[in-house]
């Protein structure tokens, strides 16, 4: 687990609610304080879709729910506060899994998530690993804060790690 503190507030929220950036996420879940607060949960709803259009996911994409927490968040006022976590898909985990060459198994890991948090001034990003065994093996947490960091850099996205 790693804390950042995204530096560009402008640039990231750019990429959280009007790029693609995050849209191969899993939306998890959210919570956005402005004159309420708007509490959103990821977890789909399988009887709303019909015969073969049920999903096979759990969660959301972040791309179907990106619009409307946006529409949430536009305004002249900033925020009070807002909690967002996404998860990687598990597609994207046995890839990292596989790239990495670790010793897990995908259908082991729960999740592997990103915090996002606004206090009100200050955004950070946490990330997290959860896995269905428990395992001292630290290789597929380790792996994943690089993939972060990695990510963040490659979209431009500014960040500082705290210690």
């Amino acid at each position: 687990m790693i804390s950042l503190k995204l530096t560009n507030r402008k640039v990231f929220m750019k990429h959280l609610l009007l790029m693609e950036t995050f849209d191969h996420f899993l939306f998890i879940e959210s919570e956005i304080t402005t004159f309420n607060k708007f509490s959103i949960n990821g977890y789909l709803q399988k009887d709303f879709f019909e015969g073969e259009e049920k999903p096979a996911l759990e969660f959301a994409f972040w791309k179907q729910v990106r619009e409307f927490c946006f529409s949430i968040i536009k305004g002249k006022q900033t925020p009070l506060n807002f909690k967002i976590i996404f998860s990687l898909s598990p597609e994207n985990i046995a890839r990292l899994i596989s790239q990495c060459q670790l010793d897990f198994h995908p259908e082991n890991v729960q999740g592997l998530y990103l915090n996002i948090r606004f206090d009100g001034n200050a955004l950070q990003c946490i990330t997290g690993t959860s896995l269905k065994t428990f395992s001292m093996d630290k290789s597929l947490e380790q792996a994943w804060d690089k993939m972060v960091q990695r990510f963040f850099t490659q979209k431009g996205i500014d960040f500082e790690s705290y210690i």
